[in-house]
């Protein structure tokens, strides 16, 4: 099947990519501009930081969890519908959120059902995305683009949260997500979907189940650390065995030639493993850092919600200058090289958030850290998303956007919980607590330097492997 691709790949990306883009941005924003709303959220709700971060997490959780499922529904009820259905359980989710009365209302409307929806419309973006582009430059374009959106997002959360949160109120940025979600739905009605859907596929129910469930009790385990040492270590033991006993599902039912939720053959290709390593590790720096350097800023410093966002300014504009430069750099420069630099930018900067921000008072010491946390994730985001994504072939795109959209989040996921757990259960030591949050997020990260170097130097491969 051709796609829609013809002439400049510019032109042919045009077609496509506004309500994609633009709905990369508003899931991303999503996962960060609550962070900056910690204070004014549990005084208006009644609640604690830890609750917000509940919230926070569970939100990232549920993308995580059903992100692979969702990626792989999206082949039985079609890509643009999924798209379209994900946007309206996002938006009500939105509204209820707007006009919480209590915390409980917030798990279920940003948490649940946004959390919901942005597993149901981020895969078919990155998969539409790759069926309408069949040649290389139009869809690295149009990657660049979507990815660079979805960093901006994260990136720019707390500066246009704190912005809405102080000049009118926390509610008005979930108003504000609804409304972009209005837009969004507006801009969708001219984007199709080249691939019928197949509504008679087989759809693995129990591995939907299985892997949901793990995921969720193994991240429930980590955020149990700051209660009980014992139920978090029973939670965490029981989620790893829910997902081993997961993949024993995949691999028979492979075996008796059924189709299963996720193909292990994803797994069998070097180079995208590592790639999606990077992919995780980047937004666990991104969110790891995002949090706990907001809540920091917020409860121990006493920043309110918009001094928090100016502050974050300097990710936001290290993000943009390297996104911009992406394009131009990855004629000159192969992926790996991009990804590795990235790490090399990112490392050193939550060093410099540790040194500079635990020991100092005011705003400026956090700047250059976050700057070079920004520039780096403005290099690296797209890369490691083109490697997995060109690694296969378009009959496993739904399979390998699920996965790879599901690692991403898995990461803001374990960004946000581990980091987080780490500030919140000693929130009264202060600095010290920043100080070993922080160091968790720099020794991760140098996990994902090791992975970009084992990045082969040539072109990855594309198309490898097309699992049965």
């Amino acid at each position: 099947m051709s796609g829609i691709s013809t002439g400049s790949p510019r032109s042919a990306v045009r077609r496509i990519i506004a309500p994609l883009a633009l709905a990369q941005f508003i899931c991303s924003f999503a996962g960060s501009n609550m962070n900056v709303m910690i204070n004014d959220m549990s005084r208006d709700l009644n609640t604690s930081v830890a609750g917000i971060q509940l919230s926070i997490t569970l939100f990232l959780l549920t993308m995580a969890a059903l992100m692979i499922p969702m990626g792989k529904l999206t082949d039985n009820i079609g890509r643009k519908r999924s798209f379209v259905i994900g946007l309206i359980v996002y938006g009500v989710g939105a509204l209820i959120t707007a006009f919480a009365p209590a915390l409980w209302a917030v798990i279920l409307g940003n948490s649940l059902l946004e959390g919901i929806g942005t597993a149901m419309l981020i895969p078919p973006v990155y998969i539409l995305t790759t069926i309408h582009l069949p040649d290389i430059p139009s869809r690295a374009l149009a990657f660049g683009i979507i990815s660079g959106m979805g960093g901006v997002g994260a990136a720019a959360g707390p500066l246009i949260g704190g912005l809405i949160t102080t000049g009118i109120s926390w509610r008005a940025a979930f108003l504000f997500q609804a409304l972009v979600i209005a837009v969004i739905l507006l801009l969708s009605r001219t984007l199709t979907d080249p691939v019928p859907a197949d509504p008679e596929r087989p759809f693995d129910t129990v591995g939907a189940i299985l892997s949901a469930l793990g995921l969720f009790v193994l991240v429930m385990g980590i955020l149990a650390a700051d209660t009980s040492v014992p139920l978090m270590i029973v939670l965490v033991v029981g989620g790893v065995a829910i997902l081993v006993g997961f993949f024993l599902w995949v691999r028979r039912r492979e075996r008796v030639g059924k189709a299963p939720l996720l193909s292990t053959a994803l797994f069998r290709v070097r180079v995208s493993n590592l790639a999606l390593v990077t992919q995780n590790l980047q937004w666990v720096i991104l969110m790891g850092t995002s949090f706990t350097v907001s809540a920091y800023l917020q409860v121990v410093r006493g920043y309110n919600a918009i001094e928090t966002g100016v502050i974050f300014t300097a990710a936001t504009v290290g993000l943009l200058l390297t996104s911009l430069l992406a394009g131009r750099l990855a004629r000159r420069f192969t992926q790996r090289s991009m990804i590795v630099t990235g790490f090399v930018l990112c490392v050193p900067g939550v060093v410099l958030l540790i040194w500079l921000g635990s020991g100092t008072t005011g705003g400026w010491p956090f700047v250059p850290g976050l700057f070079l946390i920004g520039a780096g994730l403005g290099l690296m985001l797209t890369p490691s998303v083109n490697v997995v994504q060109s690694a296969f072939p378009q009959s496993v795109q739904g399979e390998i956007s699920g996965l790879s959209r599901s690692v991403s989040n898995l990461g803001s996921t374990f960004g946000t919980a581990i980091a987080g757990t780490i500030l919140v259960a000693n929130i009264d030591a202060g600095g010290a607590a920043y100080g070993v949050a922080m160091a968790v997020v720099a020794v991760l990260g140098a996990t994902g330097l090791i992975a970009a170097l084992l990045l082969p130097r040539g072109p990855a491969p594309r198309g490898a492997v097309a699992p049965a």
